[in-house]
């Protein structure tokens, strides 16, 4: 049998030392609060630890992509109620496409303050491979699809210069790209297209 002796009550901490520890504790969880996640979730930095720690931008640039991504929501549903009435409303182009094997080559530019969209529309299960190439300067992007109530963001991006891969569409809808140029000179954007879509369309 193994036998272990009991601990000498003088070796616990005292009620007052655990009152310390637990006390520390929070000082410590609301200082990390403040100093760090605040500036790195939200751009608050009422310390300026965050602004020291490079934190600052990083909150900011949260909430200037999730801005990007809300006013691209709302022009989406916008442009959705218009084709409606109106095929091409908003002048968007619409291309045919094959159902299988299609590729496209968009480029257009986009001078500061401008913004542009491309849109798939894809059955779910449809793969898409993309190469996206920015020249002249650096884009804000935000890579998304929605449809029936469903959306999912596939990418975002910050002063890119480009990105490249391939995604699975989730479900029936509307795979694109959001773009908007916050630097101040123009970018040449060309976004080439392989794989299974019914449709393209693009425009500002």
């Amino acid at each position: 049998m193994l036998y272990q002796e009991k601990p000498d009550l003088k070796d616990l901490p005292t009620n007052a030392q655990l009152l310390r520890s637990s006390l520390i504790a929070a000082a410590t969880a609301v200082v990390l609060t403040v100093a760090v996640v605040l500036p790195a979730e939200y751009a608050i930095d009422p310390t300026g630890a965050g602004k020291l720690l490079g934190l600052t931008e990083m909150g900011e640039i949260k909430n200037e992509l999730q801005e990007e991504w809300e006013n691209d929501q709302h022009h989406s549903q916008s442009i959705g109620v218009l084709r409606a009435v109106a095929q091409g409303a908003l002048g968007l182009l619409i291309f045919p496409a094959q159902a299988q094997g299609q590729s496209d080559t968009v480029e257009f530019i986009l001078e500061p303050g401008d913004t542009y969209e491309v849109k798939l529309t894809m059955a779910a299960g449809d793969e898409v491979a993309f190469k996206m190439a920015v020249s002249g300067g650096r884009v804000n992007f935000d890579h998304h699809a929605h449809g029936d109530g469903t959306s999912v963001t596939y990418e975002k991006g910050r002063g890119s210069s480009g990105s490249e891969g391939s995604f699975t569409a989730e479900f029936d809808g509307d795979h694109g790209w959001f773009w908007r140029n916050r630097d101040s000179k123009s970018a040449t954007v060309t976004l080439t297209l392989q794989g299974a879509y019914s449709a393209l369309r693009e425009g500002s």
